[in-house]
């Protein structure tokens, strides 16, 4: 019978055996090796200390970038300044967050920048036609639920080789409707609701990162203490056991691109009260920038492997290394180049922890034979 991966304390699953439950030295006063080499204790403890430095790797990355911004730039530790990089990682933060359960079952979902834009537009036109916060942050939210949806339904029940295909055509049919219903201009306007979640701060805390805060809660607690979030990994870790085994897979698959697309419609509430308006323009590339987030903190391709607080700790970094450049006065078109060499260190880095964890199960399969 096959069981989901052993979950480790924030709710996802260890690729490899956990250190702190399993000795890497064998029994016996002389701590020595299989066959009696002394040397592989001290092997085996380095193993361990490489595989645990590579699973803080998007923290220690994030210290590290912090400390060097504050020794480039004197504005960077300001309250005020902390409050701008926060407020602009809220919306590649919230994308991430649905862009990670995605990831976490093999998917990927191109559309959530396009569909940010349109939930921002038509939560602009319901305000012009009268409507009040409510019913504009409804409008917006359902907006990112129909469009996750669809997203999800025809991967799955159309039987489509790959979601990159699905999302690709819903990002431009989107896109498309954006423009289409605004007229290819910015419409102006929204209520005070919407104003406060997305632009006001309480001193120089943003209104927008407690929104961030609150997803990233209920996310962790629905992977980490739901079957639904056991599922969610067992899927991503080895689909075809998952369906064997009696999990609703194609409904696990469905609802994490509904969750998507929802994030994308809380990340268009924020966009529209930061700019109090819509526009089909909103949200270019964001869909890039929440897969980076996702990517940088550590979550696998491959499925099966990722964390909420990773992926926050991604979009944050995003965050600093923009407004480090921001501050140094740095064209622009760098931060691209910058963002891309993170992003090929965070990939190179899971390659090499697939190595160590290789390495340190091999170790522990000579100790037991």
């Amino acid at each position: 019978m096959f069981e989901p991966r052993s979950l480790a304390g924030d709710g996802s699953p260890d690729s490899a055996v956990d250190p702190s439950e399993t000795s890497v030295d064998p029994p016996g006063p002389e701590h020595s090796g299989p066959g009696g080499h002394p040397g592989s204790a001290t092997t085996g403890r380095s193993l361990t200390l490489a595989l645990w430095t590579l699973r803080a790797g998007p923290a220690l990355m994030l210290v590290a970038l912090v400390v060097a911004a504050s020794l480039s730039t004197p504005l960077f530790m300001t309250t005020g300044n902390i409050g701008n990089v926060l407020d602009a990682s809220a919306v590649i933060a919230v994308l991430a967050i649905g862009q990670l359960l995605v990831i976490l079952t093999r998917g990927i979902d191109l559309s959530v920048g396009s569909t940010l834009a349109l939930a921002t537009v038509l939560g602009a036109l319901v305000f012009q036609d009268g409507h009040g916060g409510p019913l504009v942050i409804g409008a917006m939210l359902a907006t990112g639920l129909a469009v996750g949806t669809i997203n999800g339904l025809i991967f799955v029940y159309g039987r489509v080789p790959h979601p990159f295909i699905v999302t690709l055509a819903t990002l431009s049919v989107a896109r498309g409707l954006a423009l289409l219903l605004s007229d290819g201009r910015p419409k102006f306007g929204m209520p005070d609701s919407v104003v406060y979640i997305g632009g006001k701060s309480i001193d120089w805390f943003p209104h927008s990162a407690f929104v961030v805060a609150a997803l990233a809660g209920i996310a962790t607690l629905l992977l980490a203490k739901l079957v639904w979030g056991r599922w969610i990994y067992a899927v991503g870790g080895n689909p075809e056991a998952a369906r064997r085994t009696g999990i609703p897979r194609d409904g696990v698959i469905v609802s994490v691109y509904v969750l998507s697309g929802l994030a994308a419609g809380v990340a268009a509430v924020i966009t529209a009260g930061r700019t109090a308006s819509g526009s089909p323009n909103f949200g270019s590339l964001a869909e890039l920038d929440a897969i980076a987030a996702v990517i940088i903190g550590g979550a696998a391709f491959a499925g099966g492997r990722g964390h909420v607080g990773n992926a926050l700790i991604g979009a944050f970094m995003i965050g600093v290394i923009r407004n480090v450049l921001n501050l140094q006065n740095v064209d622009a078109f760098y931060q691209m180049i910058v963002i891309g060499l993170v992003i090929l260190a965070a990939v190179e880095a899971d390659v090499i922890r697939g190595r160590v964890e290789e390495r340190f199960r091999v170790r522990r399969g000579e100790q037991l034979a």
